[in-house]
């Protein structure tokens, strides 16, 4: 029996290489470990945002002929955003199965899922890591496409607000308490009645070096580090092993971070600047998908990611196809506030 016979069996469907993949470990981004991001599927490739009073709402879907009920009062407008499609193929040939077993194992089934399971792992962590690209987009108000310069949305301009900026100089006579202060209010007011559990900064590291050692701010840091390097000592290693491998300094009201995610030598968050990431809001940010470009997938609720397989020409190999249909995006884009050090 050709080795490729066995991709003819349920375990290469659809349906399970989908449920594979979604079962395969990854490391998780520090925006996607926050948990901030609410995953709402949809059932079209479009996803329509509607303004209300200041805060954005996804519109479900209706059959054709239903009249839902009508949203009672001011509605400022909606908005239709196609969502992104984002494709990633693989191979695994036959010579990279054929006369080969797992260790033990004469089943021939389970050589060739472990040659595949390794490949969708790869490109789980692929997309895993463009997920939180899409996500510091959403964030960043700005939802960049892979090469960091071209805009695939601007949320901002797309709702008719702006950023809202403050300089936090680090001069010597800069109350750096003050501006934390200035851009909590800024956050409050954007939110409006919507309480917030916190704020967070992600600072790149020129701003974060020079907030540490800013004189207002050096001895909290400094207490605060030695803090944290005693309860090293005194309960093990892993207490620096948090989301993504640190815990926040929190002054001001903000806990901030040094953000270190990047593609390359660019930075997710510029060296000089800070976001500030109100969390604890429900429905602030979510991670929108959209249903697969397969036929077993139309008119179904959109999932994270899907798999799929298929022969190739004459039999060399099974091309693998993993894809994922999301929209990063924040209800509340005022909110947004960015820190810069000027």
């Amino acid at each position: 029996m050709s080795v490729l016979d066995t991709f003819n069996s349920d375990f290469f469907s659809t349906v399970s290489l989908t449920a594979s993949l979604e079962k395969l470990p990854f490391v998780p981004g520090f925006l996607g470990g926050l948990g901030i991001f609410e995953q709402v599927g949809i059932d079209s490739r479009t996803a329509v945002i509607e303004e209300r009073q200041g805060r954005l709402t996804l519109i479900p879907t209706a059959a054709p002929g239903t009249m839902p009920n009508s949203h009672q009062g001011s509605s400022k407008k909606g908005t239709a955003f196609p969502v992104p499609y984002i494709p990633l193929n693989a191979a695994v040939m036959a010579s990279d199965v054929s006369g080969k077993r797992l260790f033990g194992s004469k089943n021939e089934l389970e050589t060739v899922s472990a040659v595949v399971n390794q490949r969708l792992l790869e490109m789980r962590q692929s997309m895993e890591t463009t997920f939180e690209y899409h996500r510091n987009g959403a964030i960043s108000g700005i939802l960049l496409d892979a090469d960091g310069t071209t805009e695939i949305y601007n949320f901002f301009s797309d709702f008719g607000t702006s950023e809202q900026t403050v300089d936090f100089d680090f001069s010597a006579a800069t109350d750096i308490k003050a501006k934390c202060t200035s851009v909590i209010r800024n956050v409050q007011t954007a939110l409006g009645n919507a309480p917030f559990s916190g704020l967070i900064g992600l600072a790149g590291d020129t701003f974060w070096d020079e907030l540490i050692g800013h004189a207002d701010v050096k001895a909290a840091y400094s207490r605060w580090n030695d803090g944290q390097v005693l309860f090293t000592q005194q309960m093990g290693g892993g207490n620096f092993v948090g989301n993504m491998g640190q815990q926040g300094f929190t002054f001001g009201g903000i806990t901030f971070y040094n953000y270190r995610a990047n593609i390359g030598a660019t930075p997710f968050v510029a060296t000089g600047n800070c976001r500030f990431v109100p969390v604890g809001v429900p429905g602030l940010f979510q991670h929108i998908s959209a249903p697969g470009t397969f036929m077993e997938a139309a008119g179904t609720i959109g999932i994270p990611m899907y798999a799929k397989q298929e022969r190739m020409k004459f039999d060399v190999g099974v091309e693998l196809h993993v894809q994922a249909n999301p929209l990063m995006i924040c209800a509340r884009p005022r909110c947004l506030v960015k820190g810069t050090n000027t």
